[in-house]
């Protein structure tokens, strides 16, 4: 995998780019889609579906059930709308959903931030190791913990 740059979205260009990237998928952009991504895109630390439907639940003003926003955060993920942050069990919009890519996320101890980066020459050594110890269909995450520059 050789390096690579993508155009960066925010705001209602990034919901755009996702409804888009979804379309593209063969899937629909429902109302509860939109509204899930839009909470999701709203958040600047990884959050969990719990914290999703909470938020879903006070814009729609009813009650939506976590394991309907499981089932839609999985789909983003599936779709490169979303990533998630394996060991938090949390997620974050993707801000770049047309380009894929392995995830390497930096998570703070302290202040719950995760920064994505991307570097497909570490990516892709993992990759790469994976496939000769026979792993089929290989997802690299990489989640490096320590303190940010904000926190150190």
């Amino acid at each position: 995998m050789a390096a690579h740059h993508h155009h960066e979205h925010a705001g209602e260009d990034l919901t755009s780019a996702a409804k888009s990237t979804l379309e593209q998928a063969g899937e629909q952009w429902t109302d509860m889609r939109s509204t899930i991504f839009d909470a999701l895109a709203e958040v600047k630390k990884p959050a969990s579906a719990y914290d999703i439907a909470e938020r879903v639940s006070e814009l729609r003003g009813k009650r939506v059930a976590p394991n309907s926003v499981y089932r839609i955060l999985d789909l983003f993920v599936k779709t490169n709308l979303a990533r998630r942050v394996e060991s938090a069990n949390a997620y974050i919009a993707n801000s770049h959903p047309g380009c894929l890519h392995d995830c390497i996320f930096l998570l703070c101890d302290e202040c719950g931030s995760a920064t994505h980066l991307d570097d497909d020459a570490l990516s892709g050594s993992v990759r790469n190791a994976a496939q000769k110890a026979g792993f089929g269909d290989v997802r690299p995450v990489i989640e490096v913990r320590g303190k940010c520059g904000e926190c150190d």
